[in-house]
């Protein structure tokens, strides 16, 4: 698997290039950039299947490399050093990032799971989702990328009524009647819809208030939703959800 290494930092670089020779034999560095115009070129020349990108790079960023590329059928990979601006977006597109210092685990299932999209897949699609998102305000993402087993659906954040822990899994309950099961937890979802104004009112429930119909005062606070479901509730959240409810 041909690999680019794209980071501001030679530090980074080295340090990312050790990692994979050591860990990941599957890769072949082709070729590392510091800077977007050298990245660019450098894609353009080995044409690689996975890029590892970081996201600030001086003032320019990495999305500014993958908006200069016609064509982006590799898969990427980015590599961040905190939770900083453009990292929301590559959450809702469902794409892989590592925080640096970089855990040797966590690269690993990155790269294997670069490996098996690159399988089925000739133009990638998160990419493109990502980049769309990206022109918009943080605070007005419209969609988000949900990986299902054969597929990754894009969903507007309207049509989901609820999400649903399943152990390590989540459940997303649609307006048209859908049910998808996702494989990551509900706490990552929350910490990306909750800003989008989603409600979590139970450390099992999440809940998009556009749907809630009524306050039932039964078990200490229980929510109606039009769908006729009722879901609970817990102590730590009531004040939360009651004030945020009064505000709509």
């Amino acid at each position: 698997m041909k690999a680019i290494l794209i980071d501001d930092e030679i530090s980074n670089l080295e340090n990312l290039r050790t990692l994979l020779e050591k860990h990941c034999p599957q890769v072949t560095i082709m070729a590392t950039a510091q800077n977007v115009n050298d990245a660019v070129n450098a894609i353009e020349k080995y044409l690689p299947h996975l890029v590892f990108l970081d996201i600030q790079m001086g003032e320019q960023t990495g999305f500014d490399v993958l908006k200069l590329l016609p064509k982006r059928n590799f898969e990427v990979i980015f590599v961040t050093a905190y939770d900083q601006y453009g990292i929301q977006a590559v959450k809702f597109a469902a794409l892989d990032y590592l925080l640096k210092p970089i855990d040797i685990d966590e690269l690993l299932n990155a790269v294997n799971k670069a490996e098996q999209k690159l399988a089925t897949q000739i133009q990638n699609v998160q990419l493109d989702f990502l980049l769309q998102q990206i022109k918009k305000p943080e605070t007005t993402v419209s969609k988000i990328a949900l990986p299902m087993q054969s597929e990754i659906r894009y969903v507007a954040l309207s049509d989901i009524i609820r999400c649903e822990a399943d152990n390590s899994y989540t459940f997303f309950f649609l307006a048209n009647g859908e049910k998808i099961l996702v494989s990551k937890s509900l706490k990552e979802y929350a910490d990306l819809l909750t800003p989008n104004g989603f409600l979590r009112t139970h450390q099992s429930h999440l809940v998009n208030p556009k749907y809630v119909k009524s306050w039932l005062k039964e078990d200490g606070g229980i929510l109606l939703l039009t769908t006729g479901e009722k879901i609970p509730v817990s102590k730590p959240n009531k004040e939360t959800v009651k004030q945020t409810l009064q505000r709509l």
